[in-house]
């Protein structure tokens, strides 16, 4: 299949209509095998290794593969069937036997390690002096300095995590598609709005069954636990969403999160680590487990007495208006949206209206504008891989070109939840030239029904912001190498750039640009925008518990020893026990489908979100005080953050744009836990 293969043809935008199943192992194989080659000119050259014939080259070969497996895996978590999935399990180990060749090549490694050695004498400049760090660590942090049976055991553990990862995701997607609420009794869709009910009519419709259908995919599950009077359904279908992957059954994910955490343990091991997360931490802002604890540990101190108020408030409130004794999880989103509408007088159904989805990209540009000058132009000619993505080609304001940009916005049976931004092609200096960036962001928005167009949630307008500043981190970016470009940085500083772009989403001065009433066109009021302002600290405190409590479930399976763990639920409930607000629910666990840390790479660094929330405060409130859409501010973000990628340490860029450390105290004003600055 190599002959006429779409894959290993010469391409710039990836040619998804002509690209078929089976073309993906071929083209794997035949760019293995020409990354081989490519290597092999580095380890048989007779010439005195340098930073350019052993660091530079090593950066460049296997490009073809990178671009090739982009797509494969890409479309594994947007558009995926059995077949790509039964195929990712063929494929994985194939590419974990490639690098750990690669890795554990002694020839290759001596060369490297020959640059490494005289770097003082190199004169190299930053970037090139990371990249020659990035690649010397590479080996040594897996296994270069190991013996031979070292390597080999070291091998055999990637390969198997490889596998038991992929295992993990799709016994997480095939549990999200197995449920379903069907309701035939009208009188079961109390309190829901319209829009939800009739975008769970046409699902039932798709499936060829009269009723609603509601399911676990956010736009259909969040919503319902949010707005339905019916408390035993809230209730049946929270269990569900909350026992993913705890069955007992051929689904179930407990031995699957054992054996992952055990395995990492004994490749941190192998590598001279005490623990998975001194391992992963070694490569990262926060440098050391005790120094994650030690934050979160900071954070729980100041957030909780404010949580815990919160929690009594929810309590007295839901026992009042419905003579709830005990307040459940279920209930928690229910009462909390009645609550808020007291408080503030604003619910999702009063703004939904003003933030049409076409409405919400055109602001996000229009906010990209203003600050760094882009313009986006919807392109038609670009080869997607489902009708539904949109292309945009991203310029600056004189008109050279910046970037393509793939958007994907609705819940599909191959797509994986959640909200995601990915690449298809690096940007990166070669032969002269600045080869710009393919970037995508995958969402999982509330669909156009009959009725209505996509009427976004608030939620859902941040997490579009959110998704759209990796985006931008990934568009400007404008470093040499690959390997230091756009969102490869470390992961305790990547969510900077998106996080802080939510911030203009409660900006009047931004909301105003964009947010009009998708019938009559009335901008969206100033009451409204002051409610969404006053109502964006409401349960601050038990939000910020909430994500504290995934760090430290993450940290309790990484910064230990596992081999004694027998009991998923039991370890998770100890871990849970210092931010438990809710009662337990003995039916859930939620370490086997917490796909962040089992699947995507948040392991032993879920502390993250809130680590850059720290970072995202602090710049936002920079921006506060030199205007929100301060040009020079913008320039300064964008100089010193966005286009430098990974090529310096995160700390030395975030303190040459903000002229200091980042202040924690920023993070609890903004989240109104402790009084704003004078």
């Amino acid at each position: 299949m190599t002959h006429n293969n779409p894959l290993l043809e010469s391409f710039d935008t990836a040619p998804f209509s002509k690209i078929k199943t089976e073309h993906f192992k071929p083209a794997i194989e035949e760019a293995i095998k020409i990354a081989r080659e490519e290597i092999g000119k580095i380890t048989a050259s007779e010439e005195e290794p340098t930073f350019e014939n052993t660091v530079e080259s090593l950066e460049f070969a296997g490009s073809k593969l990178d671009r090739i497996t982009s797509i494969f895996f890409n479309l594994n978590s947007a558009e995926t069937n059995e077949e790509i999935q039964k195929l990712a399990q063929e494929i994985s180990p194939i590419l974990t036997d490639f690098k750990n060749d690669v890795i554990q090549d002694p020839e290759l490694f001596k060369k490297v390690k020959a640059v490494y050695d005289k770097k003082d004498t190199l004169q190299l400049t930053i970037e090139q002096d990371t990249l020659l760090d990035k690649k010397y660590k590479m080996f040594t942090r897996n296994g270069a300095n190991l013996d031979a049976a070292k390597k080999e055991e070291l091998r055999k553990l990637d390969k198997e995590l490889a596998s038991l990862s992929l295992k993990f995701g799709e016994n997480v997607l095939a549990e999200t598609n197995r449920y379903e609420l069907h309701l035939t009794n009208e009188k079961d869709l109390k309190g829901l709005p319209k829009g939800v009910i009739s975008a769970a009519r046409s699902l039932a419709k798709s499936k060829d069954k009269e009723g609603w259908i509601f399911n676990l995919h956010y736009p259909s599950y969040l919503p319902f636990m949010k707005y339905a009077a019916n408390r035993e359904l809230r209730k049946e279908i929270s269990i569900a969403f909350g026992a993913k992957g705890f069955h007992g059954d051929e689904l179930d994910n407990r031995e699957n999160v054992l054996r992952i955490v055990k395995l990492r343990h004994q490749k941190a091991n192998l590598l001279g680590f005490p623990t998975y997360a001194h391992f992963k931490l070694e490569e990262r802002m926060a440098e050391t487990p005790e120094k994650v604890n030690s934050f979160m540990d900071e954070l729980l101190e100041k957030a909780k007495p404010a949580a815990e108020k919160e929690f009594k408030e929810l309590e007295n409130f839901a026992k009042e208006l419905e003579g709830i004794g005990r307040l459940e999880k279920w209930d928690g989103a229910y009462f909390g949206e009645k609550l808020k509408q007291k408080l503030f007088d604003v619910d999702d159904e009063q703004l939904k209206p003003y933030f049409e989805l076409n409405n919400v990209i055109k602001g996000v540009f229009i906010v990209a504008e203003k600050l760094y000058g882009l313009k986006f132009k919807e392109v038609f000619d670009v080869d997607t891989y489902h009708p539904e993505v949109r292309t945009f080609w991203v310029t600056d304001e004189k008109g050279r070109d910046i970037s393509l940009f793939y958007a994907d916005f609705h819940p599909r049976e191959g797509k994986r939840g959640g909200a995601w931004m990915t690449s298809y092609k690096s940007q990166y200096h070669r032969h002269e030239k600045n080869e710009r960036p393919h970037i995508s962001i995958v969402c999982n928005f509330t669909k156009p029904t009959e009725e209505e167009p996509s009427l976004l949630t608030f939620t859902e307008v941040t997490t579009l912001f959110h998704e759209f500043g990796h985006a931008l981190h990934g568009m400007l970016a404008d470093t040499i190498y690959p390997s230091t470009s756009g969102t490869n940085v470390f992961w305790d500083f990547v969510e900077l750039p998106s996080q802080v772009l939510e911030n203009w989403c409660y900006e009047k001065e931004a909301l105003q640009l964009f947010a009009t009433h998708y019938e009559t066109g009335e901008v969206i009021p100033d009451d409204l925008v002051e409610k969404i302002k006053k109502s964006a600290t409401f349960h601050e405190g038990m939000a910020t518990v909430r994500q504290l409590s995934f760090g430290m479930l993450d940290m309790s399976w990484h910064s230990i020893d596992p081999s004694g763990i027998t009991n998923v639920k039991a370890h998770e409930e100890k871990a849970f026990e210092p931010t438990n607000l809710y009662p337990e629910v003995k039916e859930n666990c939620m370490s086997t489908s917490f796909s962040h840390i089992f699947q995507g790479g948040y392991a032993a660094g879920y502390y993250s979100y809130k680590w850059a929330e720290v970072l995202d405060a602090d710049t936002f409130e920079y921006f506060t005080e030199k205007g929100i859409f301060d040009r020079e501010t913008a320039n300064k973000f964008r100089e010193t953050i966005l286009s430098q990628g990974g090529t310096e340490h995160p700390m030395i860029l975030y303190k040459r744009f903000r002229g200091k450390e980042p202040e924690p105290d920023a993070l609890l004003r903004r989240a109104g836990l402790i009084p704003k600055k004078k």
